[in-house]
């Protein structure tokens, strides 16, 4: 039994570095967590980069992001081709980028919803054990082929995305250890971040600035900083606060894109061209393991229970790290329960007034949220993983009405900051 093993109840974020560090025999001390669509988005909308990708992966139990596998997922081959083309799991950005924004970034032209003044979420922040940077961003990511990632097992986390033909696979093992890959995606600066205490996988875009890990946690969720004005963003909120090296920024919201959390092999079957990133990341990490658990099988932190840190107030609805897909917008939030959004294909809800609809894509086990204002009627297809509506099949990422950007997370994080959002199952 390793250090790991042991405790996981009372496991802390100083406990886990030193664990950590004897698991690697001596090697640096591994950082975690501190405290998960590719290019241009606004708030509200899925700004997921061109091409293909979805986000996370649910449970089989509806605890924690467990992928999981099965024939059940795929459809058959005995299926016709849907009526519309394919459509992209991240689809081209909607509408265009302010161009006054007063960051080194594109932000958005609405700030996203907070659950309580800028002050009082600075005021909730605490230390997650390692100081700032303490978890080393990668600034220099290297990427390799498909057929040079033999580090990674059919079954392992990757967060996906496509843009402008360019495919890239950003394993959830590396990002566990580093939590920001600072990248170029096509010539577009972008952020593509994780928060394993949260399950979250998000990409920004980053402008002529580049992230980094603050060494703070807002209800267990990672708090960035931008290494231009080191304003604090935290990651689930995506909307700046005042910490200790700007004490009053301006109030402002990050540009989001779509990033696709799936399974190795789902990503490689419909990707095989996609780049991976690479080991070789400058530091010296074990990189075959993760430090809080694995998703498949479900263990250790990601298996359940309470999270490391006490968290904002989340209700006693589902178990904290049950999986939900969840879309916010100036206008209010939703969260669809994960596991019944597999079991149905389609669940109905409604956001900031609008009724929107989410749909399952078992190509990769993931969802989409769609703005649904005229309540068009939609029905799954179990057999073969589409989308009939109006007469005509559809892809689940190609349904004609406006994609909301959506994410998914552990419902302990999304209820603590968004308390008022409708949840459906």
């Amino acid at each position: 039994m390793t250090p790991l093993d042991r405790g996981m109840r009372r496991f802390t974020r100083r406990g886990f570095l030193a664990a950590t560090a004897l698991s690697t025999a001596g090697l640096t001390t591994l950082a975690g967590c501190v405290g998960g669509d590719g290019a241009t988005g606004g708030a509200g909308t899925d700004g997921s980069a061109d091409g293909d990708s979805p986000p996370a992966a649910g449970s089989g139990t509806g605890d924690a992001n467990e992928v999981t596998g099965g024939d059940q997922l795929t459809a058959t081959a005995n299926c016709e081709e849907p009526d519309t083309a394919d459509g992209s799991p991240t689809p081209a950005a909607a509408g265009p980028t302010s161009g006054d924004s007063l960051w080194p970034f594109p932000t958005t032209d609405e700030p996203l919803p907070l659950p309580m003044s800028r002050a009082d979420l600075r005021a909730e922040s605490r230390s997650g054990g390692p100081p700032k940077d303490g978890i080393p961003s990668i600034d220099e990511p290297a990427f390799v082929d498909a057929d040079g990632a033999d580090f990674l097992e059919d079954r392992d986390v990757v967060f996906g995305v496509v843009r402008e033909g360019v495919a890239r696979a950003y394993p959830q093992r590396i990002l566990a250890q580093h939590e920001i890959v600072n990248d170029v995606l096509a010539g577009v600066p972008v952020a593509v971040t994780y928060c394993p205490l949260t399950g979250t996988a998000m990409g920004f875009l980053r402008g002529d600035a580049t992230f980094g890990v603050s060494g703070r946690l807002i209800n267990n969720n990672l708090v960035m900083y931008d290494r231009v004005s080191e304003t604090w963003w935290p990651q689930i909120l995506a909307t700046s606060i005042p910490g200790p090296w700007n004490e009053s920024p301006e109030t402002g919201s990050l540009r989001e894109f779509r990033l696709v959390w799936t399974r190795w092999d789902r990503w490689r079957e419909h990707h095989p061209d996609t780049e991976v990133l690479s080991t070789e990341t400058g530091y010296a990490r074990n990189y075959r393991n993760d430090p809080y658990g694995s998703y498949v099988p479900l263990s250790g932190y990601y298996a359940g229970g309470s999270p490391m840190f006490p968290a904002l107030d989340h209700g006693d609805r589902y178990d904290p790290k049950t999986v939900v897909l969840g879309a916010r917008t100036p206008d209010g939030a939703v969260a669809f329960h994960k596991e019944s959004l597999r079991s149905t294909g389609v669940v109905e809800g409604e956001l900031g007034g609008t009724p929107v609809l989410a749909v399952f894509d078992p190509r990769y086990d993931t969802g989409y949220v769609y703005a649904n204002p005229d309540e068009r009627s939609f029905t799954f297809d179990d057999d073969c993983g589409r989308v009939a509506g109006d007469g005509t099949t559809y892809a689940p990422d190609s349904l004609p009405l406006a994609r909301v950007y959506a994410f998914d997370a552990m419902w302990f994080a999304w209820s603590g900051y968004y308390p008022d959002s409708n949840v459906y199952e």
